[in-house]
Order: C-alpha cells, then structure tokens, then sequence
C-alpha cells in the first residue's frame, strides 16, 4: 500500500470512528462546537493556494482547530467534548468550508487528510487526560508550556503527513519535502501553533469572545501573506516575460525557456534542491539563453549546446551581465554566467541547465526515437561535459508517469509523445 492510500485510509477510519462515536454520544457543549465550527469554516473559506510554492494555506482554520483539540475550559468552566467530538467539528466545518475550493477543482483530499490527523492526533494527546483531571494541579505557565510542546508535536506531525502525501504524489525524495516543510514550521507554521495555544488559553478565562479578538491578528496576517504571495508571482511572471524575449526576438524556438525551466525544476527537485535553491534554478534556467541577444549574428536555431566552449562561455557570460542589469537575485547570474564552465567547476543548478538544454535541443524535430538518443548522447558526454548525477536523474525524471511531477509545457504536433508524460516538440 502506498504512504498516500495509507494517510488517506487512517484519516478516513478516524474521521467515521469520530463521527459514529460523536452521533452515538450525542453532541456536548453545542454552543462551544458551533462557535469554534464556524471559525474553522471562515478559516477554510478563506484559504488560497499558493502555486509557487504548491502547498495550500488556511491559517485561521489552522490555529481554530488546534484550539479546539486543546481547549480545556471556557470561562472557568470545564469543557466536555471529547477526541471523537473535536474530529468531528473539525471534519464538518473544514468540508463545508472547502464546498467553494472543491467546485473550483482545487485538490482537498490531502489537505482535508492531514487536518484530520493532526487534530486527531492532539485531541487524543490532551482531551482524555485533562478530563481524567490530569493537569488540575498544573500553574498558569506549565499548562502554558505543555499546550505549546503538545502544538510543536503536532505541527512536527503535520510536517511528515505534508511530505509523506507529497512524496507519495510526486516521488521527490522524502528528506529535502521534510525539510522543507519544517523549514516553513519557522515562519508562518510557527505563528499558527502559538494563535492557537493562546486562543486555548483565552477561551479558557474570557470564554468564546476571545475567538473574534483573535481572529482578527490571523486575518491580518493571512491578507500580508496574500499580498506577498501576489508580489511573488507578480515577479515571476515578470521573469518570464524577459525569458520570451529571446523568442520574439527570433534567438530561440517558441517555448524553449519554460520547457527548459520546467524539466530542471523537476530534475532540481529529484536531486533534492528545495525552497530558495529551486527559485534560483528556475529563474536562471528560464534566463538562460538571454545572453543572445547581445549577439550581432543570432546562433541557427538558438541551438548552444554545440557551440565551441568560447563561444558558449562568452554568451553565458553576456547573459549574466544582462541578468545583473535586470534587479534578479545575484545568484541567479552566477548560475546563468557558469552554466559554459567545465562540468566539475559548475554549481549544482548550472549542472541541471546546462544537461536539460542540451536535451531539449537534441530532441528538437528529432522524431520518436529522439529522447534516447539524446539520453545516449548525454551518457556519452559525462566524462567532461555533462554531470552523470545530472544526467541519470533526468532519465529517471523522463521515466516517471504524467501524475508523479511537474509537467513541462507542451507543444502539439502530429507525432506521439516519444517519452511518457514529457515534452513533445515539434
């Protein structure tokens, strides 16, 4: 069984035990679940997904169900709900909040999965020992510290079931996925688990009027982290825009930059390149071939790979001088500036570009049987010109089903796709 059938499965027992068990029970505290009910559902509502980053966001449902799995009291007086109880609130509210996100086609079953599990895991954590009066005798800041150690297990729970469900999807190596998402624990994830522990906390003194104090900090935080989402993208479309410049200026076939871009991404990833080392490749693989058009005499085809080593230095050179002029990050040049550099001397990402140009120019009209021999062809160069790391990822990048990874951007033709999934010139 696959780690995604088996994250789906659990979550999916867990949510029909809770929800069997809160029907059989009865629902306690009504008013309680219907307040903390409707925050989730406002939190879900308003999640977006951020493309760029592939993961989706919805820190206010977030920090309104880990309080919820952690809530103790309200006012003084001892809550009632149990594990089973806080799942299934937390299940109804994150499904009705997500009606509108799965009507536009955004993918929820993943995010609905984890949301289950974590929750379910700190309710089971805390509710049946703080209702056995496990923490009676604890003080205001040792009940503090256990409800924030509880929330950092969590979000560390959280973080595996995002990197199991993502490796499951896209078969990229499950240690950089993890890191990657504990890394993102530091910044917004971390904000989370601490609105969620002092809304526990508050609930617990003032009663359910804290929720809408607290929720207004979230929602602030939730629209900057919009906005910065927004400017992010803004400036990547600005990239591309300049890597379509040497297409319109006749340098370089149609589509070339973001087929370029896309498969290193892919292969980027595959060798284990995450978070800010993965922007740099994609923006200097999308800018590669900038230095064109400084040329006075364009290069047939726009085609690099076979160029004598001067020529291709002096063009990578050219383009990182023009990328330095743009404002783009100062490592993006330097990947743009040594992608001509022997093979051993290059950093990782001008490795990954260097190989998957050459790829894409070699299979460039060259029919069905292109793909292997341009495979052979790279194999072949490994000893002095192409990374061998480089080289076997792409194959095994080129191997994986449509469903497992990024998909470049294709162009139609009359001939069938030669390698599954992949690109297919014309």
């Amino acid at each position: 069984m696959t780690p995604l059938r088996l994250i789906h499965g659990a979550a999916g027992l867990v949510a029909a035990g809770s929800l069997a068990a809160t029907v059989w029970t009865g629902l306690a505290d009504r008013g309680v679940a219907l307040a903390f009910g409707a925050l989730m559902t406002a939190g879900e509502l308003t999640r977006w997904s951020d493309a760029q980053a592939r993961r989706q966001a919805a820190p206010l449902g977030a920090a309104g169900s880990l309080a919820y799995a952690l809530l103790g009291a309200v006012a003084g007086r001892p809550g009632h709900q149990d594990a089973a109880q806080v799942v299934t609130v937390v299940l109804v509210a994150t499904v009705l909040g997500a009606v509108p996100h799965i009507w536009s086609g955004h993918p929820t079953a993943d995010h609905l999965a984890r949301r289950v599990l974590t929750v379910g895991f700190a309710a089971v954590c805390f509710q049946p020992l703080y209702s056995q009066g496990a923490f009676a005798s604890w003080g205001g800041p040792a009940y503090a510290l256990l409800l924030l150690t509880l929330l950092a297990l969590t979000s560390l729970c959280g973080a595996v079931l995002a990197a199991a469900l993502a490796h499951s999807r896209t078969r990229w190596p499950f240690g950089p996925l993890l890191r990657e998402e504990l890394r993102g624990l530091l910044g917004i994830g971390s904000t989370v688990w601490a609105t969620g522990a002092v809304m526990a906390l508050a609930v617990a003194v003032v009663g359910l009027w804290a929720l809408p104090v607290f929720c207004l900090p979230m929602l602030l935080v939730q629209h900057s982290l919009r906005r910065y989402t927004a400017v992010r993208a803004t400036y990547r479309q600005t990239i591309a825009s300049l890597a379509r410049a040497t297409e319109i200026a006749g340098c370089t076939p149609a589509g070339h930059a973001h087929r370029v871009a896309a498969l290193s991404q892919a292969v980027g990833r595959d060798l284990g390149l995450t978070g800010c080392a993965l922007t740099v490749l994609e923006y200097a693989a999308l800018m590669h071939d900038i230095g064109q058009l400084s040329l006075v005499d364009p290069v047939p085809g726009g085609a690099t790979a076979d160029l004598p080593v001067a020529e291709q230095r002096r063009i990578a050179l050219l383009g990182g001088a023009v990328v330095r002029q743009t404002g783009v990050d100062a490592a993006v040049a330097v990947v743009v500036e040594r992608q001509a550099d022997p093979c051993r001397e290059q950093p990782l990402a001008a490795r990954i570009i260097r190989a998957v140009n050459a790829y894409d120019e070699m299979t460039r009209d060259a029919g069905p049987d292109g793909p292997l021999r341009a495979l052979e062809r790279l194999r072949l160069g490994t000893a002095d010109d192409y990374a061998p790391e480089v080289v076997e990822s792409l194959a095994r990048v080129l191997a994986r089903p449509p469903g497992g990874r990024e998909r470049a951007p294709v162009r139609r033709t009359a001939l069938s796709d030669p390698v599954p999934g992949w690109v297919t010139h014309g």
